[in-house]
């Protein structure tokens, strides 16, 4: 079996790809329809990889402060964007957007969660502090999961296979809990039940990460900045087509 190697920077570009397809789909193509299934499925490959690479940097970051608060500023600028894209018009309405918070802000939490348990020295102050994150997280896109993604994955750094097992236990509750929110609709019959395939990319998203072969990449900066600038200039550009263009 031929396997192809892949760098950092090569995966982060594959899980931006992959979440401008998602995107598209979620703002012009009908999720039941084929198509709709299909994009959202290669959309699933984004936040692993994202929340992989996050528990990576906190090994090699030369500075946490600076990260975090990285994270934290394009959590800021990105939380307009992603709102008005998840929510529309009725984002500024009632106070709405303060629910609608990206899948950086939930990164940053995700960070923080890792660099409380790696520097606390008291287990139950850890357990406490990731609770208390995990519960933050449901503002954000991916919620928990992306915490648990991130924390886990720098728990078990250097060890794949207990990273890839404590990865299939959080995806397959976050995959229970989109099917089991459309059971009603399965019961009823309106609502086809291969309208929750696309969940399954969870599954092949891992993939990708035993092909890293732990090098960064060329061009440090140029693509390190390039994924956080990315992300909310996507989303305005999108909201931008689908609300003044396309209407």
């Amino acid at each position: 079996m031929i396997k192809i190697m892949l760098n950092r920077n090569q995966l982060k570009y594959i899980a931006a790809i992959a979440m401008l397809i998602d995107h598209i789909a979620w703002a012009f193509v009908p999720t039941y329809s084929a198509a709709g299934q299909v994009m959202h499925f290669i959309g699933r490959f984004t936040a692993p990889i994202m929340c992989y690479f996050v528990a990576e940097g906190y090994f090699h970051t030369r500075n946490m402060r600076k990260y975090l608060l990285r994270l934290g500023i394009f959590a800021l600028i990105s939380w307009l964007p992603f709102a008005w894209f998840e929510l529309g018009e009725k984002a500024f309405e009632g106070g709405k957007v303060i629910l609608a918070q990206s899948v950086i802000y939930t990164l940053f939490l995700g960070l923080l969660a890792l660099h409380i348990w790696n520097g606390a020295e008291s287990r139950p102050r850890k357990v406490f502090a990731v609770i208390l994150i995990c519960f933050l997280s449901m503002l954000g896109d991916w919620a928990f999961f992306s915490v648990l993604w991130i924390l886990f994955f720098g728990i078990y750094h250097g060890n794949l296979k207990a990273q890839l097992r404590s990865y299939y236990i959080i995806a397959a509750v976050s995959m229970a809990a989109v099917i089991l929110r459309r059971i009603p609709g399965f019961i009823s019959g309106e609502v086809p039940f291969y309208t929750v395939l696309w969940q399954f990319g969870l599954i092949a998203a891992p993939l990708f990460l035993i092909n890293y072969n732990g090098e960064r990449g060329s061009g440090k900066a140029v693509h390190k900045w390039f994924f956080y600038i990315f992300y909310p200039a996507h989303l305005l550009i999108l909201c931008i087509f689908k609300y003044f263009i396309f209407n």
